[in-house]
C-alpha cells in the first residue's frame, strides 16, 4: 500500500456555497477567475491554471462563447454542449462535485443570471509533464515511479496537483531577483502545514536581495538559518513522490522556474538517509537497508581516521593475527599513516570530480580504469599498503549508499577534519571530533525547528520512522516535532478494522 492511499480520506457532504466555493479556492495563485460581458451575457470563468490546458481553454472554450453568446443572447447553461466542440459537459448544481471536478481539470463556467448552476468543461492538460527527458537521475530507485520534476515550473506545479487532488493544496506565488525577475512558488497544503512555518518560509524568500537567481539552490543557501555549516538545511529533491510525502507531512516546498528540483523545509538531519523506496518495499526490507545506509555513513568517516590512529598511538588493539599482514604491506611505504591515507583520499575524490565533469561513457571508464590503475601503480610504488586500499575503497563506497547527493557531499567533507584529529591525537580525537560534530549538528536548525529532532530534543514516538521504517499501521500520526495543525493522516482504528475485515 502506498503512503499516498493514507491520504485520501472518506468524502462527507459539502455543506460550501458556490460563493464560499470560489473564496476556498482563491487562496492558491493558479487559480484563476475571469469575468466578462458578451453581449447582454454576464458570465464567469473558473479554472485552475495548472491543470487545464491553454489550448483547449482558448480555441473551443472561451472563443467559441464569445461568438455565440454575442448572437444568442438566450443561452442556457444546458446549451453549452451544443456551443462548444467538447463532449465532456456537465452542468452541476452541487459545490461539491464542482470542487472535484475543478481539482480535475475541468473548466466552470457560470452565468449571472443562474447563480446556484455551473456548467463543468473538461479542459485537463493529459499530456504536460509527461515528456522523455523528466526520469529522475540522482535519486533513483528500483521500486517505485520514476517521473520527476523538470525546469519548466507550470509542469512541476502540474505533476504535484495531479497528485494530490485536494483544494487544501495551496500555492503562492512570488517574483524574486532585481534583474532576473524568476518566478517562486511556495506550495504547502493548507489545514496541515503549520502556519507560523508557512509564514517564515514567505517572509525569508520574500525579503532576497539579489540581482539574478536562477536555481533552488541560490535561494537554498540565502534563506538557510545557518550558511557557515556544511551540511543541507534543506532537503533537495526531484522526485514528486518525495515532495508529496514531505507536504502530507506538515513541511512546505518551494518551487523556482528553471530548478527541475524542489527544496522542502523544515527538514531533518534524519530525512536526508530516506529514500521513498523504502515505502515502496515492505517495512521490514525498508527498516534493513535504512539501517545499513546509517552504517555507511559512519564506516565512511571513521574507516580512515581510526586506520590512522591505531597504526599511530594505539597497537595493541591489532590482532596479533593481523600484525604480520599489517606490517608486510607498510615495509616498503615511508610515509606515515596520515600522509598515505591524504595521498589516497585526495586522489579518490579527484577521480570522483573528474568522472563528474566528463560525459557519462567517459566517466564510467575512468573510474574504472584509474582506479585500478592508479591503485596498483600506487602499491607497487610503495606509496600506500594494500590494506589501507582496501579501507578507503570500502569508505568511497560506502559514502555513495546517502540518497541525497548534498548530504553525500558533506560527509565527504567532514572525513578530512576527522583524519587531521586522528592523526594529532589518535582516539581522543576521534572521540573529540565526534563530540564536536554531535555539538554542531544540536545547534543547527532548520526554518526554527531542531536539526536533529527527534534525537535531540527526545521524541521517542517519532522514532518509528527515523532510524527503521515501521509498518503503515503504526504511522498513522504525522511527525509532531512540524507542529502540524492535523494530527493523523489517516484513522488508525478504521484501518485496523478494515483489515480485519479484509482478513
Amino acid at each position: 500500500m502506498s503512503f499516498l492511499s493514507f491520504f485520501k480520506k472518506k468524502k462527507h457532504p459539502s455543506q460550501l456555497t458556490m460563493p464560499q466555493l470560489w473564496e476556498k479556492l482563491r487562496r492558491s495563485s493558479d487559480f484563476v477567475e475571469v469575468s466578462f460581458v458578451v453581449g447582454r451575457k454576464e458570465l464567469s470563468v473558473y479554472y485552475f491554471d495548472s491543470l487545464v490546458d491553454p489550448k483547449v481553454l482558448q480555441e473551443n472554450i472561451l472563443c467559441h462563447l464569445q461568438n455565440d453568446l454575442s448572437r444568442r443572447p438566450d443561452v442556457q447553461l444546458e446549451d453549452l454542449q451544443q456551443i462548444v466542440p467538447i463532449q465532456r459537459i456537465e452542468v452541476s448544481e452541487d459545490p461539491a462535485a464542482i470542487e472535484e471536478k475543478v481539482l480535475k481539470g475541468f473548466v466552470v463556467v457560470s452565468f449571472r443570471e443562474q447563480p446556484g448552476k455551473a456548467a463543468l468543461i473538461s479542459a485537463a492538460n493529459e499530456n504536460l509533464g509527461l515528456r522523455e527527458n523528466n526520469d529522475t537521475e540522482n535519486e533513483f530507485s528500483v521500486v517505485g515511479p520514476k517521473v520527476g520534476f523538470v525546469e519548466n515550473i507550470g509542469t512541476n506545479l502540474h505533476l504535484l496537483r495531479r497528485q494530490i487532488v485536494t483544494p487544501n493544496l495551496v500555492f503562492r506565488e512570488m517574483m524574486i531577483g532585481s534583474v532576473s525577475k524568476t518566478k517562486v512558488v511556495i506550495a504547502y497544503i493548507d489545514g496541515v502545514a503549520n502556519p507560523e512555518t508557512i509564514r517564515t518560509m514567505t517572509q525569508r524568500i520574500e525579503a532576497i536581495d539579489f540581482d539574478v537567481v536562477f536555481d533552488n539552490a541560490i535561494i537554498d543557501q540565502i534563506i538557510a538559518d545557518n550558511s557557515k555549516t556544511p551540511f543541507p538545511l534543506f532537503l533537495s529533491t526531484e522526485r514528486i513522490d518525495r515532495a508529496v510525502y514531505a507536504l502530507v507531512s506538515g513541511q512546505v516546498a518551494v518551487f523556482c522556474d528553471g530548478s527541475p528540483y524542489a527544496i522542502i523545509g523544515p527538514s531533518t538531519f534524519f530525512d536526508f538517509f530516506t529514500s521513498p523506496e523504502d515505502y515502496s518495499l515492505p517495512w521490514v526490507l525498508g527498516s534493513f537497508f535504512r539501517l545499513i545506509r546509517f552504517f555507511g555513513v559512519m564506516f565512511s568517516i571513521l574507516a580512515s581516521p581510526v586506520y590512522i590512529a591505531v597504526l599511530t598511538y594505539h597497537y595493541e588493539m591489532i590482532p596479533e593475527d593481523l600484525l604480520g599482514p599489517i606490517i608486510y604491506s607498510r615495509s616498503n611505504v615511508p610515509f606515515p599513516p596520515v600522509l598515505e591515507v591524504l595521498f589516497l583520499e585526495i586522489t579518490i575524490e579527484l577521480l570522483r570530480e573528474a568522472g563528474a565533469r566528463l560525459p557519462t561513457k567517459v566517466a564510467q571508464t575512468l573510474g574504472i580504469v584509474g582506479g585500478i590503475v592508479i591503485g596498483q601503480a600506487t602499491v607497487d610504488a610503495g606509496l600506500a599498503s594494500t590494506i589501507l586500499l582496501i579501507v578507503v575503497a570500502l569508505a568511497a563506497l560506502a559514502s555513495f549508499t546517502t540518497p541525497i547527493f548534498k548530504m553525500s557531499n558533506s560527509i565527504r567533507f567532514i572525513r578530512f577534519p576527522f583524519i587531521l584529529f586522528a592523526a594529532c591525537w589518535g582516539g581522543i580525537g576521534i572521540a573529540f571530533a565526534v563530540c564536536g560534530l554531535l555539538i554542531h549538528l544540536g545547534r543547527l536548525q532548520s526554518l526554527g525547528y531542531p536539526y536533529l529532532v527527534p534525537f535531540y530534543p527526545l521524541r521517542v514516538r517519532n522514532f518509528r520512522d527515523t532510524f527503521v521504517r515501521s509498518p503503515y499501521s503504526m504511522t498513522a500520526e504525522r511527525p509532531t516535532f512540524f507542529r502540524p495543525q492535523s494530527r493523523f493522516r489517516y484513522d488508525p482504528e478504521n484501518a485496523k478494522q478494515k483489515r480485519d475485515i479484509d482478513e
